[in-house]
C-alpha cells in the first residue's frame, strides 16, 4: 500500500478534529490517560467555572466536572486548520442540559488552548444555601 500525497495544510484539520474527538470521547469515558495524552504540558483552559494554566490543572478541572457529568452530546464540530469548535449539550446530574461551545487550538499534535462557554447559572449553588 502506498502513502497518499497530501499537502500539509489539509492534514492539520484532520489532526485537530481527531484530537478534539479524542478529548471528548476520553472525557466522557473517564479515560484519564488518553485525555491527558492529547493535552500539551502547557495547555490552558478558560471557562465559566474556572481556568487552568497547565495540563495537570486542566485534568483536575475535567475530573472535577466528571463527578457530575452524565453525558456529552456532540451536535456539531467545525474545523479550521488547527482550530476546532465543538458545539455540544453538557448533561449533568444537577442541572438541565447546557448548550456549550468548546474552542480548542492544536499545535505540534497536542491541544494547547481550550476555551469553553455556556450558561453556568443552573450549576451554581442556590443563594443563601
Amino acid at each position: 500500500m502506498t502513502k497518499r500525497e497530501t499537502p500539509p495544510e489539509t492534514e492539520a484539520p484532520r489532526d485537530a478534529a481527531t484530537l478534539a474527538a479524542t478529548y471528548f470521547s476520553a472525557w466522557k469515558a473517564r479515560d484519564w490517560t488518553t485525555l491527558r495524552s492529547v493535552l500539551a504540558d502547557d495547555a490552558t483552559f478558560r471557562g465559566p467555572l474556572g481556568g487552568a494554566d497547565d495540563a495537570e490543572t486542566c485534568m483536575q478541572g475535567l475530573k472535577g466536572m466528571a463527578q457530575i457529568l452524565t453525558d456529552v452530546v456532540i451536535r456539531k464540530r467545525f474545523v479550521d486548520g488547527p482550530d476546532v469548535l465543538t458545539w455540544f449539550d453538557l448533561h449533568t446530574s444537577v442541572a438541565p442540559p447546557a448548550p456549550t461551545a468548546n474552542w480548542s487550538h492544536v499545535e505540534n499534535g497536542k491541544i494547547t488552548t481550550i476555551r469553553v462557554t455556556f450558561d453556568a447559572r443552573p450549576l451554581a449553588p442556590p443563594e443563601g444555601g
